[in-house]
């Protein structure tokens, strides 16, 4: 029983960080991958500027990729993404903060932009989702425990059904005594 407690407090556990993880990480699981890609493309890129790439390849880690699936912008390699670490490399050689290209960035694409969705009441669901399921998961195994303790204490024995039955029991093993006896003696 205490096996199969902690492997269903595993299961729980893993569901629920694998629902938080993409909300509260806030970068690709492949930020070496994207760190490398970004300095090579920083090495032959048009900018020699040291800050300027390191502010991007941090900002790049953060914007999810428009056109692949769960990579961040550091990372890809398609078209589009070249496109936006261009134009954010862009404003952030005329000065804008990383708050105004994020917002910007947002505007132009959408929450989906950015691996942290700010908190509104269209994004509510997406940063409560994993806890309400948490608790969700939590509650059904906590009623599954009470039940299953429930259903372990012996009843009892005192009750008038219970009763009643051990005197229908004890009746039918008489009857069963006498038919034995009686083909016994014939």
């Amino acid at each position: 029983m205490l096996l199969n407690f902690a492997m269903r407090l595993a299961a729980v556990l893993l569901l629920s960080a694998s629902l938080i993880w993409p909300s509260l990480a806030g970068t690709s699981p492949d930020t070496r991958v994207a760190s490398n890609s970004i300095s090579s493309a920083a090495s032959s890129a048009i900018s020699s500027d040291v800050l300027v790439e390191e502010r991007l390849v941090a900002l790049s880690s953060e914007l999810r990729c428009l056109v692949c699936q769960n990579e961040s912008l550091a990372s890809s390699r398609a078209p589009l993404a070249e496109d936006l670490r261009r134009e954010v490399r862009e404003q952030i050689r005329a000065g804008n903060s990383d708050a105004q290209i994020i917002d910007y960035l947002t505007a132009r694409y959408g929450d989906f932009v950015t691996y942290r969705p700010p908190w509104r009441g269209r994004t509510l669901l997406l940063w409560l989702g994993p806890f309400c399921l948490l608790i969700l998961a939590l509650g059904m195994f906590m009623y599954g425990i009470s039940r299953k303790r429930q259903q372990q204490i012996p009843a009892d024995l005192s009750s008038p059904d219970r009763v009643s039955d051990r005197l229908s029991d004890r009746e039918a093993l008489d009857r069963l005594q006498r038919e034995f006896a009686e083909k016994n003696h014939e």
